[in-house]
């Protein structure tokens, strides 16, 4: 059996992974890149989609091994915000004027993914 710190740990570098992949994409746009333009466009895409990966399995890693209910709100909300991040990957090339903000609001995202999980309001 994987302990729950090892979820955990598993959790947090996902949760890494994908805050920087976006913050790359979006830098990369704000300053008038494309995707055809941005070297690292395979590097940043296979980041963050195993960013998602790794939070979506050792999320739900750690949900087994929590003794509450799965099917709480506070689940949810987590899920939409891990579906939010997911879509977020296309914002940048496709509406570059968003892009600053997207720098902004996915640090936004994933700190009210903490506060919701540390606090489990619903």
């Amino acid at each position: 059996m994987i302990p729950f710190l090892v979820y955990k740990t598993f959790h947090l570098i996902g949760v890494m992974l994908t805050i920087v992949a976006l913050g790359g994409m979006a830098i990369h746009a704000a300053n008038g890149g494309t995707r055809d333009q941005s070297l690292t466009r395979r590097l940043t895409t296979a980041t963050h989609g195993v960013g998602l990966l790794l939070v979506l399995v050792a999320g739900f890693g750690m949900l087994a091994k929590l003794d509450g209910p799965a099917n709480s709100g506070w689940v949810l909300i987590k899920l939409v915000i891990w579906l939010t991040l997911g879509a977020a990957a296309v914002v940048p090339y496709r509406r570059p004027q968003f892009a600053r903000a997207l720098f902004l609001i996915v640090p936004l995202l994933a700190a009210l993914a903490a506060i919701v999980a540390i606090t489990k309001p619903l």
